[in-house]
């Protein structure tokens, strides 16, 4: 009777096996995801400093720095959506430094209504984070330059058609008077981190499959004896 309980108990096992370590890989990578979004958060709140001549898209993500310069009317619209508020626009402004360079500033976010409505430009200082997001892909549509709407920041697209260096300023503030700009501050929270709910699943999986297979030995066993 053992013999022919043998082989299911051994698919069971393995099978829970293979779930259990699921789970503690899943518990790994969230440690890993932690210790990432830990030194991203540490970068976004650190010490605001000039910007580099040559950014760097991978070591200067997120860097905070400030500039002084002309914030000017050369603008691209970013379809985005806020939670409770709605649908609306990034502004994406060409950004004239005192230094004499032509950078992208993310002003922030307007309602729909306010995507042509007349806003504030010229002197300001700017206090903001480097960033180079990645939101284009397969499934976002290309520009529709007629109707003046993006729908990703492009950086690379965005500097040519505005003229600029591939370099994009996203504002924490902006010193202009009665500006109705609202600043969308670089954070962690669009970086996604599912692990934990991931490891749970394969946790539960296993728990389940274990279940299962005690159940399948019991009724199995009862059924060797009532043969036997």
């Amino acid at each position: 009777m053992l013999t022919r309980l043998f082989l299911p108990l051994m698919f069971g096992l393995a099978g829970a096996a293979i779930l259990i370590a699921l789970g503690v890989w899943q518990l790994q990578r969230l440690s890993w995801k932690e210790a990432i979004l830990t030194d991203i958060s540490a970068r976004i709140s650190a010490a605001p400093q000039a910007v580099p001549e040559t950014p760097d898209p991978v070591a200067d993500r997120y860097l905070p720095v400030t500039a002084n310069g002309i914030v000017t009317d050369d603008e691209i619209h970013v379809l985005v959506s806020q939670k409770q508020i709605g649908a609306g626009y990034r502004i994406i402004a060409a950004f004239e430094t005192d230094t004499g360079r032509r950078l992208l500033l993310d002003r922030g976010f307007v309602k729909v209504d306010q995507k042509n409505a007349p806003r504030p430009s010229g002197p300001a200082g700017v206090l903001g984070n480097l960033h180079w997001p990645m939101e284009t892909g397969g499934s976002i549509p290309e520009p529709d330059l007629k109707a003046e709407i993006w729908f990703a920041r492009d950086v690379p697209a965005m500097a040519k058609h505005l003229d600029t260096e591939p370099v994009l300023i996203v504002a924490q503030s902006v010193s202009l008077e009665n500006d109705p700009v609202a600043p969308l501050r670089v954070d962690i929270t669009g970086i996604p981190n599912d692990h934990l709910q991931y490891a749970i699943t394969w946790f539960s999986l296993a728990a389940i499959w274990i279940i299962m297979t005690l159940t399948f030995l019991w009724r199995a066993r009862g059924v060797q004896k009532g043969s036997s």
